[in-house]
């Protein structure tokens, strides 16, 4: 079975290989001392020490692994500035919400790297799907459970 392509953009791609590192060469070897200092402790039947740098090593190689696992499927968004005419993966565009009348500027990434409080948006959310292939100037409704609308101010 193929695996499913994980989509980001070269900054992105930097983050996840920086955590990766992080925590092969820092995080592996801290838990390794811990799983040690617990051991030194004596009875591992009822150490709780023990049992908790177990599972922090559980949790940290499961982390690795899928890590390891979105690396080998990356695939970069192409995020070239400028001269973008509509709204797609890697593209920078502000918004009016007409419901709040704000005006909202946002990123379309992969959901790897969402994160719509500092403004990156996942490609899987409703409004950027409502947005795709929309230009400058195109209002959109954006169907949700309450649907709402917002105008594509500018594309960067």
């Amino acid at each position: 079975m193929a695996q499913e392509k994980v989509l980001v953009t070269q900054e992105g791609l930097q983050e996840l290989m920086k955590e990766q590192q992080h925590l092969i060469h820092v995080v592996r070897k801290e838990v390794i001392e811990d799983l040690q200092a617990a051991r030194a402790q004596g009875d591992l039947s009822e150490n709780a020490d023990y049992d908790a740098a177990r599972d922090r090593q559980a949790r940290v190689e499961a982390r690795i692994r899928e890590l390891e696992n979105m690396l080998n499927n990356i695939e970069i968004i192409d995020e070239r500035k400028g001269g973008q005419k509509v709204v797609r993966l890697g593209t920078t565009f502000t918004i009016l919400d007409y419901e709040t009348n704000t005006e909202e500027k946002y990123t379309i990434v992969g959901s790897v790297e969402a994160d719509p409080l500092n403004g990156k948006l996942s490609n899987v959310t409703p409004l950027a799907q409502a947005l795709m292939d929309k230009k400058s100037g195109d209002e959109v409704m954006v169907n949700v459970d309450s649907p709402y609308t917002v105008k594509i101010l500018s594309i960067e």
